[in-house]
């Protein structure tokens, strides 16, 4: 090959390969945002959050492995970090896929609640964890996780500690936190129920929000009347597989959610739902 040809090539790959990271910088690493993605799992939670100081967030990690292809969709590909992991509940619907998550990902910390279950799938991801030596918090109080740049995840609930605990109905278990970053407010709720939403109402915890990740799947058996009331959210996401057997979300659900004024978006209708915070307003990417 002539030497000037040569030359030409390798200034055009060098030229490309800067544009593709500039691109993948403007993509990926806007400042002063922070990224939530309700990953389509199916009949499951994931939940992706991306903050202004570059911290990678996973709540969940859904039924089965369909979690590391949306993670690499909404990741860049060199990026292999999760700083923190945390697992709601110990369901195969929400445990299962982060065990492969624990198998791709380098996960820094995990919080979780300690609560007894004996299904394979949940064993499997405490054995992981332990292998790999990520460092465990169980939470058994209210506590705020400051993320930096202005954005806190706060515990709600559990309000005492479940650790070692055998519990009838494992989705009462449930962590629930609120994301806030300047006016803006993000309640995720994992599959708690009627029993949990009542427990934070008791509390006094301000549970108001412009974004309510809906609890279990948009069941009948969660989001009562007086637990909307006291979160008043713009905004209502469901996390939910096409078709599922159970009936998820209930219809009544979704008409208490639309006389709250809330507009509602799915994972079966929308599938992997983004939504950017500037701390003073959310746009839907």
């Amino acid at each position: 090959m002539p030497t000037k040809l040569y030359k030409i090539l390798l200034i055009f790959g060098i030229v490309a390969s800067l544009a593709a990271l500039l691109l993948f910088w403007l993509v990926y690493q806007v400042p002063n945002q922070l990224e939530i993605d309700f990953l389509d799992v199916g009949q499951g939670d994931a939940i992706l959050i991306k903050t202004p100081a570059g911290q990678n967030i996973l709540v969940d990690g859904g039924p089965d492995k369909t979690v590391i292809k949306r993670l690499s969709q909404n990741l860049p590909w060199w990026d292999k970090r999760i700083d923190l992991m945390v697992l709601t509940h110990p369901h195969d619907d929400h445990v299962t896929g982060l065990n492969d998550v624990l198998k791709r990902y380098q996960v820094k910390k995990v919080l979780y609640t300690g609560a007894t279950h004996n299904a394979p799938n949940y064993l499997a991801w405490l054995r992981l964890v332990r292998d790999k030596k990520v460092p465990l918090t169980i939470i058994d109080k209210e506590q705020t996780i400051d993320l930096g740049q202005g954005v806190r995840l706060e515990i709600l609930y559990p309000n005492q500690s479940l650790a070692g605990q055998t519990l009838a109905d494992l989705n009462q278990s449930s962590i629930v936190a609120r994301l806030a970053y300047g006016r803006n407010k993000f309640l995720l709720t994992g599959d708690a129920g009627e029993e949990a939403e009542k427990k934070l109402i008791d509390s006094g915890a301000d549970l108001k929000a412009d974004v309510l990740k809906v609890g279990h799947h948009g069941s009948e058996y969660s989001t009562t009347l007086g637990f909307l009331e006291k979160i008043k959210p713009a905004l209502a996401v469901i996390e939910v597989g096409r078709d599922n057997q159970f009936g998820h979300p209930n219809l009544r659900i979704i008409k208490r959610l639309e006389r709250g004024g809330a507009r509602i978006y799915r994972t079966d209708e929308n599938g992997t739902i983004h939504l950017i915070s500037d701390g003073k307003k959310i746009t839907l990417r």
